[in-house]
């Protein structure tokens, strides 16, 4: 699967939106990419997670970690084609941690899968929670880096496709000097210019 498919599949379903809006990073962008929009279709999804296992075959992935809520449908379908377990992280008193009974062994060979990276903080914390359990990163992958390339996770990460669109801090963003109300995605809430 190339980028062009990949973007096409988002546009596709609606999941590529264009307007102000607020990420989970707490920076703007012109465009935000609605995962779950694409991922609510099972073949989208399981087609996303055969091109990502597959840029993993022959590496013994034992399991594939995600970061809640986000990257859970997607490290799933990842783990799906891999044969591998699928386990998620979720913030406890604002660290990133397992919950829920999930655990990794000493020296178990873990994949990190994200949805979408934007700055990689998630799928950073993710590692840190995944590390610290004992098991043994082996890389990062997500559908999309939006970062143009530029956000490291710390390990070798790859994605269906890389861009580069803007992701400003309020004071710096355009929309936010005209005025111009800004939506924080999932909760379909306008807010004020400044975030």
């Amino acid at each position: 699967m190339n980028a062009d498919e990949v973007i096409a599949r988002f546009t596709r379903t609606g999941a590529l939106l264009e307007g102000h809006f607020i990420l989970t990073s707490g920076l703007h962008s012109p465009r935000y990419l609605q995962c779950a929009l694409v991922l609510q279709y099972p073949t989208e999804a399981e087609a996303f997670g055969r091109a990502l296992a597959h840029k993993f075959s022959g590496q013994r992935i034992e399991t594939v970690a995600a970061p809640a809520i986000g990257g859970i449908l997607i490290g799933h379908e990842v783990a799906r084609a891999l044969g591998a377990r699928a386990i998620f992280t979720e913030r406890e008193s604002g660290t990133m941690t397992l919950r829920r009974g999930f655990h990794v062994r000493a020296g178990e060979c873990v994949l990190v899968v994200e949805d979408v990276i934007t700055t990689g903080g998630s799928t950073r914390e993710t590692i840190v929670a995944v590390r610290a359990a004992g098991a043994r990163v082996v890389g990062a992958a997500s559908i999309i880096d939006r970062s143009g390339g530029r956000a490291d996770v710390g390990v070798p990460s790859v994605a269906l496709a890389t861009l580069d669109i803007p992701a400003l801090a309020p004071a710096a963003c355009p929309a936010c000097a005209k005025g111009l109300p800004a939506t924080k995605p999932g909760s379909r809430k306008a807010v004020t210019g400044d975030g």
